[in-house]
């Protein structure tokens, strides 16, 4: 389904607490001021639903390519969810395919591997203004959707 024209950066009705969930971010540097703005919209949802800020872990890593060896450093650890930001904006090459689709495959490898959640919260855009309209423009922030989606993981994974 398109959100070419939909919103979804409101708390859900029937969302979990998130107190009781440990969660890890990693961000990428690069496109930075989108990346800090999808990590301000994740920061709002956990923190809206109850997470307290001493169990969300953040760590960084240079580009969206990284964002899965990152991630893989929450794997073995007690987080209940693993957030991926990111924002690979489409150039003159083919590089946006090859890293948009290595990190798709990755972060679904890790999830798998380790039965963890780790959340794709990635933009891949053809422009820097379709980013900014996704980290708190015009169509929300899907940093806030990255973290409703890592409550609602965490929450069916702790009920298993």
């Amino acid at each position: 389904m398109s959100s070419a024209h939909q919103s979804l950066s409101k708390l859900p009705k029937n969302l979990p607490n998130a107190e009781p969930y440990q969660f890890g971010i990693v961000i990428s540097e690069w496109n930075e001021e989108i990346t800090g703005a999808l990590l301000q919209g994740a920061m709002e949802a956990l923190t809206l639903a109850g997470s307290k800020s001493e169990n969300i872990i953040i760590k960084y890593v240079p580009g969206s390519f990284e964002l899965t060896a990152g991630a893989s450093l929450f794997t073995e650890q007690n987080f209940d969810a693993i957030i991926c930001l990111g924002c690979v904006i489409q150039g003159e090459t083919r590089h946006f395919d090859f890293i948009c689709d290595a990190v798709a495959n990755g972060i679904t490898q890790l999830s798998i591997q380790y039965n963890k959640p780790v959340i794709f919260g990635v933009l891949t855009t053809n422009t820097m203004q379709q980013a900014t309209d996704r980290a708190g423009g015009k169509y929300g922030n899907k940093g806030f959707e990255a973290g409703v989606t890592a409550i609602k993981m965490a929450h069916l994974f702790s009920a298993q």
